[in-house]
């Protein structure tokens, strides 16, 4: 019965990879493609590894899958905040249509 739950949450981990994966293609900007790869890949991928760790049920497999896990959750949104102010820095513009800066009212 682990073993199911490991597998359904590895499927649905690869299909918000699949997701965020097809926003950095779509979406027209460096934020919005940033938010697209941190909130769809992060969610995919910690989803993908804690199915592994429940689905292999060794303890050294399972260990590293959950220490990656929080690995991941700690330093992806930290990498794409630091990515998008260094880019709002740079100078790179948003989106036409976007209707929100809050970096320029800092």
């Amino acid at each position: 019965m682990i073993e199911l739950i490991g597998y359904i949450l590895i499927t649905i981990g690869i299909f918000f990879d699949i997701c965020g994966c097809i926003g950095l293609v779509r979406f027209p900007d460096v934020y919005k493609r940033l938010q697209a790869a941190t909130k769809c890949v992060t969610l995919g991928t910690v989803l993908l590894l804690i199915g592994v760790a429940l689905a292999s049920q060794m303890g050294a497999i399972a260990s590293k899958a959950i220490i990656c896990a929080v690995f991941i959750l700690i330093t992806s949104p930290t990498a794409a905040h630091a990515i998008a102010k260094g880019a709002h820095s740079s100078g790179v513009k948003l989106w036409d249509k976007s209707v929100v800066d809050k970096y320029e009212d800092e």
